[in-house]
Parts: structure tokens; sequence; C-alpha cells
């Protein structure tokens, strides 16, 4: 019996067998499997134009450190996100500047701006919110560009190669620890200049008990249909 208080679902087709509703996945089969964990606060990507716009004309980002993955950094500039019910001050700015500006946050962080933003592979912007952006010298109202980041893992071409997988590819990731729980279709990014680590919002790392550079296993990859 359906509790009152949840009943105004209703499914109107035949449940799929159990066998069907799960994803279809190949295990892998290297035992080099395990990734580092990285959690990934808010942050923004910053366009040029916009970068120009919140500190002054001809600005320059100013590194704060350097990221694990080569080339990205954390920049000492940060901005104050304005949404339509509340405000995030000092989010910090990640670079280099990018084509787009895009905002990541957690869906914690989107309940308390008062947006919904889904979950989007990073660059995927079109139909997400917008938002305002608070700096210096200038505001930015964005007409879109907030999202939440889809788990994904940059992973070097030699890490690809051993375990089968390509740029592109989708797997399922167990964290096998306080609160044992799979991660499915996450997303992942091959080059040569990334190093191998499984990106999480602090949501995620929360609902997983994860803390930074722990370690999960790739046990195999999404056949999607």
């Amino acid at each position: 019996m359906i509790d009152s208080n949840c009943g105004y679902w209703q499914p109107q087709e035949p449940r799929l067998p159990l066998e069907e509703a799960l994803p279809h996945v190949e295990p892998l089969t290297s035992e080099f499997n395990e990734v580092t964990v990285r959690i990934s606060g808010r942050h923004i990507h910053i366009s040029q134009a916009d970068l120009e716009q919140l500190y002054g004309p001809g600005y320059k980002l100013t590194k704060y450190k350097d990221l694990a993955q080569p080339g990205q950094f954390a920049a000492r500039e940060t901005v104050t996100v304005v949404g339509p019910e509340g405000v995030i001050e000092d989010v910090r700015i990640l670079g280099p500047v990018r084509e787009k500006t895009q905002v990541e946050i957690s869906g914690t962080d989107g309940y308390h701006l008062g947006v919904d933003p889904p979950v989007r592979d990073s660059g995927d912007l079109e139909e997400t919110p917008g938002i305002v952006l608070v700096g210096p010298a200038g505001a930015v109202t964005l007409r879109e560009g907030v999202i939440l980041a889809a788990t994904h893992i940059h992973m070097s071409p030699e890490d690809a190669k051993e375990l089968g997988l390509d740029n592109g590819d989708r797997v399922q990731v167990l964290v096998d620890g306080e609160r044992d729980l799979i991660f499915n279709g996450v997303l992942i990014r091959v080059d040569k200049n990334y190093i191998t680590e499984m990106h999480v919002d602090t949501d995620e790392a929360n609902a997983a008990v994860i803390e930074d550079g722990d370690c999960v296993t790739v046990i195999g990859k999404v056949l999607l249909s």
C-alpha cells in the first residue's frame, strides 16, 4: 500500500524487469582500476570579456595556486554570485580564461541562490539558468551558464588504454567505504595533458562520505544502447 503522503505518483505502465532497467555494464579486465578523487567546490570559469567587465579593461587573471591538472590554476580573483533568493560571496575563478563563462555549483548552493541548474557536462550550457556576478569594477548578468557539473574522470591516454576506455565513454565507479555507493554514467575525458583523477562536487562527496584524495574503483564501462 502506498502511503497517502507519497501517493501522488502512480506508474502508468508495467515496470521493466530489473535486468532491463539497470544499465548494461561491461566489466573492466585490468586490475589497475583505482582512481584518486578530487572534491571540486563551487567555482567559475570565465571569459575574458566578462572578466574585464568585473575587474576592468585589459584585466588578466593572477595565479593563486596551480591545480593538479596541468595548465589549470586557481586565480586570486573571486566574485560575488547573486541569485533570485540568495548571495554567495568569494566564489573563486579558475584559469585560464575560456570562451564562455560557466558557473559550477552544488545542488545545495542552488537551493541557497534560488536557482535549479541541471547536471551537465562542462561546456554544455544551452538552456541552463543565468545568474548575476559582481566584481570590484562592475557586474555581469549571465543569461545562461549555471550548472551542476556532471561527475567525470580526467584520464591520461596511457591509463585509458590500460583500462580499455576512450574519450567520451561512460563508466560505473564504486565507492567502497563507510557508505557504499556506485556512481553511474561517469564521463571519461581523455587528453595527453591530463592526469587521472575523478572530480565530484561537495554534495556528491558528502553523500558518499568521500574525502579529497580518497581512491575509488572503476568497475565497468556502461554500454549505451
